[in-house]
Parts: C-alpha cells; sequence; structure tokens
C-alpha cells in the first residue's frame, strides 16, 4: 500500500475529495499499546518523553477495521516512507491505518486524510496502510525506544528479486505489508534519521531470518522513525546498528517483528 510520498499539507491533511466527503468513519479508542520498557532497561517504567500510541477500532464502509494513533504534538521530526507525508520533517501525528483485503481505491493519501481528519488530527502528519490485522500489533523495547509493528507476510519475498518476481492479475490477493513504527526520546540529525531507517530495515529483515522465515520482507514495507527536533548541537550524528541509538532501534525492532512473524512462519 506504499507509493510516492506526497508531502503534507502545512494547515493539516490534505482536503477531502467530493467523490469521498461524508464517508462514513466511525472511530473509538480500544487501549494503549504497552510502552513500558522491558524489565531491566534503563527507564524501568515507561520511556520518558516518549508519544504513547492509541489502538482504535474503526467502522468504515461495512467494514470493521483498527488502527493505530500516535499524537505526537510539537517539537517532533518524523523521517518515514510513508504514502502520506513521507520524507523528513516535522509531523504532528502518526497513522498506521488497517484497511480492506484487495484495497480498491487509488488515492491512499487522501483516504489516510480521512481517516485523520475523523479522529481529530490537525496539523502535518505521517501516514501508513496495511491489510494485515493492525490490532495484532507487537512491540519491542530497548533504552527508551519503542518499536510497534504490523506484520503481514502473505506476499513475502527478497528485495533483489527478478523483473518476472511481480505477481501477475490472476495472482491471489493475501494481506501483506511490514509497517514499523519507531519513537525515541533523544533528538537526531538528518543523517541520523536516514541512518535509522536503514537500521530499523536491517533489524526487520535479521528478525524475519531468525523468525526462520525464508524473506526479507514484503513489497510494500514502510519505516516511520519519530524523534524530538534536534536543538542547537544538531543531534544525535549517528543511528547505524554499533550506535548507542541504533543498537537500541535495532534490538526493539528486532524483538517486535520477531514476535509479529511467528504467528506466519507457524502457517508456512
Amino acid at each position: 500500500m506504499i507509493g510516492g510520498a506526497r508531502q503534507p499539507r502545512e494547515d493539516g491533511p490534505s482536503p477531502v475529495p467530493p467523490s469521498h466527503q461524508g464517508c462514513a468513519i466511525r472511530s473509538v479508542r480500544v487501549h494503549l499499546p504497552a510502552q513500558c520498557a522491558e524489565p531491566g532497561g534503563e527507564s524501568g517504567g515507561e520511556p520518558r518523553g516518549e508519544a504513547r500510541g492509541e489502538l482504535r477500532d474503526r467502522h468504515e464502509d461495512g467494514h470493521h477495521l483498527h488502527h493505530l494513533v500516535w499524537r505526537l504534538g510539537p517539537g517532533v521530526r518524523v523521517c518515514s516512507s510513508a504514502v502520506l507525508g513521507g520524507g523528513i520533517g516535522p509531523r504532528a501525528w502518526v497513522l498506521n491505518a488497517q484497511v480492506p483485503g484487495g484495497y480498491p481505491r487509488l488515492d491512499p493519501d487522501r483516504h489516510l486524510a480521512e481517516i485523520a481528519a475523523a479522529e481529530g488530527l490537525t496539523g502535518p502528519g505521517a501516514g501508513l496502510m496495511t491489510a494485515a490485522e493492525v490490532a495484532a500489533y507487537t512491540t519491542g523495547h530497548d533504552g527508551g525506544v519503542t518499536a510497534t509493528v504490523t506484520t503481514g507476510l502473505g506476499v513475502r519475498g527478497w528485495a533483489a528479486a527478478p523483473d518476472n518476481a511481480a505477481s501477475g492479475p490472476g495472482a491471489p490477493h493475501r494481506p501483506g505489508t511490514i509497517n514499523i513504527v519507531v519513537t525515541l526520546p533523544t533528538a537526531l540529525s538528518d543523517a541520523a534519521l536516514v541512518n535509522a531507517v536503514a537500521t530499523a530495515t536491517e533489524a526487520k529483515v535479521q528478525a524475519l531470518l531468525d523468525a526462520g522465515l525464508d524473506c526479507s520482507g514484503t513489497p510494500t514495507d514502510a519505516v516511520c522513525v519519530a524523534a524530538p527536533e534536534p536543538g542547537p548541537d544538531g543531534g544525535e550524528p549517528f543511528a547505524g546498528p554499533r550506535s548507542t541509538w541504533g543498537a537500541r532501534i535495532a534490538r526493539a525492532v528486532h524483538t517486535a517483528v520477531r514476535a509479529g512473524a511467528r504467528p506466519a512462519r507457524d502457517l508456512s
């Protein structure tokens, strides 16, 4: 569900097109994903300065779906490959929305904007989509870093595949997409934010292999890293897997992806 990212409007989500105005979206909070550090973690509880994600129950066009929302507030930058609000910049919220299998719409960015509007989200944000069951999210925590992952592996494969590996028109649709949202309490430089996305991706692949799956992911995986805006010092310069914060990101992502991949491995 991830395509070319479009920058968000500075004054909020993109306007809802006339053809979709009035689309019935009713949303209620179910519960908050666990955001406490694992035993032995530095914080001994909820990582300080971290935004809490909410799991929301949604009824839309006859479908019962879920989505996760992070209300980041001011002073947070996000680096992501999200279909809505991708790239690097200040973001007030992150949305990871479940959609039905065989998703029919050709405007996923506008659809995400509709869901965001129904949630009362304002300002620039980042929106991701998946056909996987969002309520089955998994989390990993390490030293103040939290990774929240929704795992769909019905269309898994290897990144470097031959041209003819794409699914043909007669191929059955199966839920796919691994969406990773990482939050951390320390500022990162531009380069470190990009490095953090690469580190999270490396950890994802390691987790899939450790779970016994012969793949590097799905064709539509997305990563989103949220961190405070840097001050005069420019933020942490590194987020590779051997840096302090990169190592924490890698371990948190590995834990969350491996937990989410186990059901897929058991069904294989």
